[in-house]
């Protein structure tokens, strides 16, 4: 298969890629799927034009300004590529530190692409020089919180991260 032009990083099964605005619909299914609003959140995006706005507003102003930011995660497969998710890293004003973030749609769930990138996107925040990364989640969601353990991350405690939400579990690890 050959690399597409905003490929990222790559492991044996999956690409990671720049998001762009073309993978609206992808987000649309993503931010309406219930598992991602009640572990993640409700971003209010109804349509592809939200949805897209929601791409230039986030990844893309990321990556701009940071040079990192969430990337699209396809499956590579019988020389396609089939979108399964997100995964990357988040600066977010209320953490001090970077976050790594992911996020898969239902149907691929449950098939290790979540651990695969994710392990991915911290490897590639090493190259960055980053120094250390952390990962917040719902703590009710056991299937985050054994990727983030098997990552090698530790728990550090309860944060609010966004003011009137409930606390959500802080995991860490320094990246030598």
């Amino acid at each position: 298969m050959t690399r597409h032009p905003l490929e990222v990083l790559r492991t044996e099964r999956l690409r990671l890629r720049l998001v762009e605005p073309g993978d609206a619909a992808v987000f649309l299914e993503l931010f309406n799927d219930p598992a991602f609003i009640e572990h993640i959140g409700d971003r209010g995006v109804r349509t592809l034009e939200a949805a897209a706005k929601s791409i230039e507003d986030g990844p893309v102003a990321m990556q701009r300004t940071r040079g990192h930011s969430m990337y699209m995660v396809e499956l590579l497969a019988q020389g396609a590529a089939v979108p399964v998710g997100l995964s990357g890293l988040i600066k977010r004003d209320a953490l001090e530190d970077v976050d790594l973030g992911y996020a898969f749609l239902p149907r691929h769930r449950g098939q290790g692409y979540a651990f695969e990138a994710a392990r991915a996107v911290v490897a590639h925040a090493r190259t960055l020089g980053i120094p250390r990364l952390v990962a917040i989640t719902t703590p009710g969601n056991a299937a985050s919180i054994a990727l983030l353990l098997r990552l090698g991350m530790c728990f550090q405690g309860t944060r609010v991260v966004v003011a009137g939400e409930p606390e959500l579990n802080l995991y860490g690890m320094d990246l030598p």
